[in-house]
């Protein structure tokens, strides 16, 4: 699964390189939204920048994560949605047929059951790309990430994980409906991890 990411300059380096490899220049609404971008954590209900589909290219926005639920469903948001079934799931269905999009992130973290601190990133050091989906609320779009089954760099500390993608694979997730099912089924690269005591032994 995914609870937490982080952002920052050079998730924004990122984002811009793959909206020019599918096309010319940067809409304003989309520069204005990667200006917003600083060095942080995103949790669950904070605001994010996510790519989208925009008149036939792709556009960047701040949304809120996680598809907010009813009052007595015992949860508050549901922040994440299973890849194999979020097509056939009524919370999801829609998104995933028309409103796909891209979680950028330089890094995310998990904790495995003794509650260990993993900071997962790829091994490039480069920024990766997040697959997710949205749904109109009162109060505008939210959005949530798919998770798929862990590969072999992810196993040994949780059996889920983001579904992430290739930048190319990025680009038609967001434009190629037609791409969907084929993309649902991929298998993420493996990452570079590293619990916080290891992080800790280099300051």
């Amino acid at each position: 699964m995914c609870g937490r990411y982080y952002i920052d300059d050079d998730t924004t380096e990122e984002i811009e390189k793959l909206i020019r490899q599918a096309q010319e220049k940067l809409s304003q609404k989309t520069a204005s939204a990667l200006l917003q971008i600083q060095k942080t954590d995103i949790h669950p209900a904070d605001q994010a920048p996510i790519l989208l589909a925009e008149g036939g290219a792709i556009g960047c926005a701040w949304l809120p994560w996680g598809f907010p639920l009813p009052q007595g469903s015992g949860k508050k948001l549901v922040f994440n949605a299973r890849c194999e079934s979020a097509a056939e799931k009524p919370l999801f269905r829609e998104g995933i047929l028309h409103r796909r999009a891209i979680i950028p992130a330089s890094a995310f973290y998990e904790w495995d059951s003794r509650k260990t601190k993993y900071t997962f990133r790829s091994k490039s050091r480069e920024p990766f790309f997040m697959a997710g989906c949205c749904r109109p609320y009162q109060d505008g779009e939210h959005f949530v990430i798919l998770t798929t089954a862990a590969n072999n760099s992810m196993e040994p500390v949780h059996d889920r994980m983001p579904l992430i993608l290739s930048k190319q694979d990025a680009v038609n997730w967001i434009l190629d409906p037609g791409r969907t099912d084929e993309l649902l089924k991929k298998v993420p690269a493996l990452l570079a991890s590293s619990a916080d005591y290891e992080q800790l032994r280099f300051f």
